[in-house]
C-alpha cells in the first residue's frame, strides 16, 4: 500500500490533512518554509513534529559544502527519532554528495536523499549506503515529466536497483496532478508526497466523466454570461 506524505509547512493545513485524510507523514524544504513565512526553522519543525507525533517528517539541510551539510544533518537528526534529514544528491555546483551521504548514513542517521533525477545518481546512491539505516530516495518525477521524460521508467529501475535494500523506500516527488498517485501506485512506489490541494482532490468524491463534461460546459456558459461578452 502506497503511503501519502503531505508536502507543506503550513500548520493548519497539516492539522486538516491529519484529521480528514490521515496522512502518513510530512515533507518540507527551505523553499516551502520560506513561502509559508517561517522565521525560525528549528522551532517550526518542532511544531510540526509535535502535531504529527510519531509519523515521519523530512527536513532538508540548507548548506552546500559537505562539512556544513554534515554538521547540519547531525543537529537536525537530534530533534526527533521519527525525523528524516533531507540531503540532496548533488550540491549547487553539481558535485555528487555521495561521500557525505555515506558518512551520514554510517552514523545511523535517517536520511531522505532528495533532488534525484537520473539513473546514474541512483547507482551512486546504491554504492554509498548500508542495508540497515532507514533511507528514503525522493525521485523528482514531476520535474522529470516536465522535461518530456517518462518518470515511471526511472522509478521502476530504482525499485530494481534497491530490491535487496529492505531499508530503502522510493518516493514519488514533485507531484503535478492527482493521476500521479495512480502512476506511483502502479509502479510500486512506497511513498508519494503531494501538495494539500492534490490530497484533497484525491480523497474527494468522484463524479462520472459525463457529469464532469456537463459541469464544465455549464462553467464556461455561466462565465460567458457573467462577462457579458458580445460578438
Amino acid at each position: 500500500m502506497i503511503k501519502i506524505y503531505c508536502d507543506t509547512a503550513e500548520i493548519n493545513t497539516i492539522k486538516k490533512c491529519m484529521k480528514n485524510y490521515n496522512i502518513d507523514g510530512v515533507t518540507t524544504n527551505p523553499s516551502i518554509m520560506r513561502s509559508c513565512g517561517v522565521k525560525n526553522y528549528k522551532e517550526h519543525c518542532l511544531k510540526i513534529l509535535r502535531l504529527i507525533k510519531k509519523k515521519p517528517l523530512s527536513v532538508e539541510v540548507f548548506a552546500d559544502k559537505p562539512k556544513e551539510i554534515y554538521n547540519q544533518a547531525q543537529k537536525i537528526s537530534k530533534w526527533n527519532k521519527s525525523l528524516y534529514v533531507k540531503i540532496p544528491i548533488v550540491n549547487t555546483k553539481g558535485k555528487y554528495l555521495n561521500q557525505i551521504i555515506k558518512k551520514i548514513n554510517s552514523n545511523n542517521i535517517r536520511i531522505n536523499i532528495t533532488a534525484v533525477f537520473t539513473l546514474e545518481q541512483l547507482k551512486k546512491i546504491q554504492k554509498s549506503i548500508n542495508k540497515k539505516t532507514p533511507i528514503i530516495i525522493s525521485i523528482f518525477c514531476g520535474r522529470i515529466a516536465d522535461n518530456g521524460i517518462n518518470p515511471e521508467i526511472i522509478v521502476k529501475k530504482a525499485l530494481k536497483i534497491f530490491r535487496n535494500f529492505k531499508n530503502v523506500k522510493i518516493l514519488w516527488a514533485s507531484t503535478r496532478e492527482v493521476f500521479n498517485y495512480y502512476q506511483a501506485k502502479n509502479c510500486g512506489c512506497h511513498i508519494i508526497t503531494m501538495g494539500p490541494k492534490f490530497i484533497e482532490k484525491l480523497k474527494s468524491k468522484k463524479i462520472s466523466l459525463n457529469d464532469y463534461s456537463i459541469n464544465t460546459v455549464k462553467q464556461f456558459y455561466d462565465d460567458g454570461k457573467k462577462s457579458k461578452f458580445r460578438i
